[in-house]
């Protein structure tokens, strides 16, 4: 299993958004949006040993968290405009607990330590920074988390709970690359390491 979990420091925790507006009114769930995109899409089947997890940390209810699964999930399509309905569907369910909105999407108000110490329990986590020890001379087990900011570092304060987990931190290069190509390149670390995903 292969897993995401996406910080979006800023993007919206309510399903009131514009999705002919994604980069102006959402807090750059726009980013978190394109994330999806590259942690599932091949180019004619979608990954289904795939989950991520994005944080939504911005107003006005934050935290709220959206899981996609990837072995379950339907109706996922490769333009952010679909995939931001998808997320807005998710924000509008009320309730308690983590609930299934649409096959393969889930949505709580689970905040980082939670969503950090649910996955801890069975996945080695990996700490995606430009000061890591370089991804091609990492080793993955067969169960795999990657913790990644939006278009912002991890905090201070976020970076001190993930190190509560013992992450291993690993570097993609030594510049900056967008979320979702961080996502695109640890695919293809992983698939050409043997570990392909369909």
């Amino acid at each position: 299993m292969r897993r995401f979990v996406v910080l979006g420091h800023r993007a919206i925790t309510s399903a009131d958004f514009k999705l002919d507006d994604l980069c102006g009114s959402t807090g750059r769930l726009d980013i978190l949006l394109r994330c999806v995109n590259s942690a599932f899409f091949l180019s004619h089947a979608i990954r289904k040993d795939v989950e991520i997890s994005l944080m939504l940390l911005g107003e006005p209810a934050p935290p709220k968290t959206v899981s996609i699964d990837g072995s379950e999930v339907k109706y996922l399509n490769p333009d952010d405009r679909s995939t931001a309905a998808l997320i807005r569907n998710a924000l509008l369910q009320k309730g308690e607990g983590e609930r299934r909105c649409s096959p393969g999407i889930y949505v709580s108000e689970r905040g980082y330590q939670e969503v950090l110490s649910n996955i801890s329990k069975e996945s080695k986590i990996f700490y995606l920074k430009e000061d890591g020890m370089d991804i091609r001379d990492a080793e993955f087990g067969p169960d795999c988390t990657f913790v990644l900011g939006d278009d912002q570092d991890l905090t201070p304060e976020e970076e001190e709970i993930l190190m509560d987990y013992s992450p291993q931190k690993v570097s993609l290069g030594p510049i900056s690359y967008h979320a979702d190509h961080c996502i695109t390149l640890v695919n293809n670390e992983l698939d050409r390491k043997g570990a392909r995903s369909d």
